[in-house]
């Protein structure tokens, strides 16, 4: 074969791989033989039935196992099949532990390499879409990125970045020499209303999907001022209004009553954590649609290493302080209407027990229902999407996930999921 033959074929063979690699894939479609669905929190188990997925979205939801057209085939017929859990407040780029100085030790690429171990468990824990509550500059970003292109098992992350914290407060660094405080610093700190919208825009620019504050005093930063409101009013409302006129809600770190009445009547969209709910705090939320977000499993992360080393001193006394209000604070937010989402703050503990915060919510009054709910079609509209999230019906997501018994009668069996896809992805 001569020399020009060569290149005529090399040269042909190119042109076909051009072509291929522009043509699209053809979407591959799916059917799932479910033992039961439940389509949404608010409806019944439906016995069999089969779920046919292409692209990553649901095509249809029919009674029964009958032949369908398909190129591959799940069988969970004798699982129950239902939508993918939400959890609201989630760090997957940390680990949990009272080692603030690793701040200082550890580059802020470690993060998305910690983040993409802990996008897994959570995944394979049942919960399909996330809302990541505070990052290094870019490390949720980049983990964002990775689990939407498929190149890291994970969940769908909305991710905030940096949170807004006023200096010296939670979320702003802590516990270190002024000199190395200052070089921590994630640029992220404002005072005034002028400076902290500013702030909000500088976090949508960089690409926030989501604007988290810290409103109030933290329990796991290394000072101990106590837990009361942080930011001014006018320096709440001002991120409240800034972050809303561009689109994007506000999620608040809040434990003091003050604080959060305070969040709820600048317009703060969610809550989180709620430590020190009133009845004046409580009724500004019903007032505003404030949903709070309860992270009981915070405070159960946090407990476990109680005495053990794991703390300062300083964090294990306020540790100790909120341990009894969390276990009335979902009765109390209900007494007032309150309404309640999902959210969990992994990270405080180890990731992947995420579900185990629906069992402490039922604890507190929740019927097994309203738990569901608040995982899924609540959670879902707290993000804004309601149209795409939070239950299986044609044209939404394929977040789903299997598991053995009936949710609508024990939460609990959420515990041990059997089978979980993401975006019309399997997890495994």
């Amino acid at each position: 074969m001569t020399m020009k033959r060569h290149a005529r074929r090399w040269a042909n063979l190119a042109g076909f791989l051009a072509m291929a690699m522009a043509a699209p894939l053809a979407a591959e479609t799916v059917a799932i033989r479910a033992g039961s669905v439940i389509t949404d929190a608010a409806s019944e188990p439906t016995g069999p039935a089969t779920i046919l997925v292409t692209d990553g979205r649901i095509v249809s939801i029919t009674p029964g196992h009958d032949a369908v057209t398909a190129d591959r085939t799940i069988d969970l017929a004798d699982k129950t099949v239902l939508p993918g859990l939400i959890d609201l407040h989630t760090h997957l780029t940390g680990d949990p532990g009272g080692d603030f100085w690793k701040e200082a030790t550890e580059p802020d690429e470690w993060g998305v390499i910690v983040g993409a171990k802990n996008a897994r468990l959570t995944a394979l824990a049942g919960f399909t879409t996330v809302r990541e509550a505070g990052s290094g500059r870019d490390t949720a970003f980049a983990l964002r990125r990775g689990t939407a292109e498929g190149l890291v098992p994970g969940p769908r992350i909305l991710a905030a970045g940096p949170p807004l914290a006023i200096i010296g407060g939670h979320g702003d660094v802590n516990g270190f020499r002024s000199e190395v405080n200052e070089l921590l610093d994630s640029g992220f700190t404002c005072t005034g209303p002028v400076e902290c919208a500013a702030k909000v825009r500088l976090a949508s620019q960089n690409g926030a999907d989501v604007i988290k504050i810290t409103a109030t005093g933290g329990v796991l930063s290394q000072q101990g001022r106590g837990l009361e409101a942080h930011f001014t009013p006018e320096e709440m409302k001002a991120i409240a209004d800034t972050a809303h006129s561009l689109g994007l809600k506000v999620m608040a770190h809040a434990h003091g009553a003050r604080g959060i009445q305070q969040a709820a009547e600048a317009g703060i969209d969610t809550i989180e954590h709620g430590t020190y709910l009133d009845e004046a705090a409580a009724k500004a939320m019903k007032a505003r649609g404030t949903v709070l977000v309860p992270t009981l499993m915070a405070l159960q992360g946090v407990s476990e290493g109680l005495g053990k080393g794991v703390y300062t001193p300083v964090v294990e006394e306020k540790i100790r302080a909120v341990q009894p209000l969390m276990a009335s604070l979902v009765s109390r937010a209900r007494q007032f209407g309150v309404t309640i989402a999902f959210g969990t703050d992994a990270g405080v503990y180890q990731h992947g027990r995420n579900a185990e915060e629906l069992g402490l919510m039922k604890k507190q009054g929740m019927s097994d229902r309203e738990v569901l709910a608040s995982a899924t079609t609540v959670a879902a509209k707290v993000l804004g999407m309601e149209g795409q999230i939070g239950r299986l019906a044609p044209g939404y997501s394929a977040d789903i996930i299997a598991v053995e018994g009936n949710p609508l009668a024990d939460i609990t069996v959420l515990e041990e999921v059997d089978f979980v896809m993401v975006r019309g992805r399997v997890i495994e």
